[in-house]
């Protein structure tokens, strides 16, 4: 079985360094600083699914998922936001635009690995 791809977004390098140390073991995890870096690593670069941090500099999250879903090669692959605002106003934005999930930070690795599997699962084909 291919090993599943995760690409993470986040400014923040305790926050990738967590997601890293979590995930490496079960999936082939690429980082990006910011949202360019994210968009210009998708496409040329298969990913199963995007950790997506909103506060981002230059690029909101927000602004990266709506280039993501203009994109057909990457357009239905499976977002999660990894936030530390959780407004109801922010979840329902994020929903508009088409997220999958959202993890709340600091980074729990329980959840982290619980809702990667899940949005896999509803993603698989």
């Amino acid at each position: 079985m291919r090993i599943k791809t995760i690409l993470a977004v986040d400014d923040t390098t305790n926050s990738l360094r967590t997601i890293k140390v979590v995930l490496e073991k079960d999936y082939r995890v690429l980082l990006a600083k910011t949202g360019e870096i994210a968009l210009f690593i998708l496409q040329d670069t298969p990913v199963d699914l995007i950790l997506l941090d909103i506060d981002l500099p230059a690029m909101s999250g927000f602004d990266v998922l709506r280039e993501i879903r203009k994109q057909p090669n990457v357009a239905d692959t499976p977002v999660i936001f990894v936030t530390s605002h959780a407004s109801g106003e922010i979840l329902q934005a994020a929903g508009e635009l088409g997220v999958d999930d959202y993890i709340i930070k600091p980074i729990l690795p329980t959840v982290l690995e619980k809702k990667i599997a899940a949005a896999l699962a509803a993603h698989a084909h």
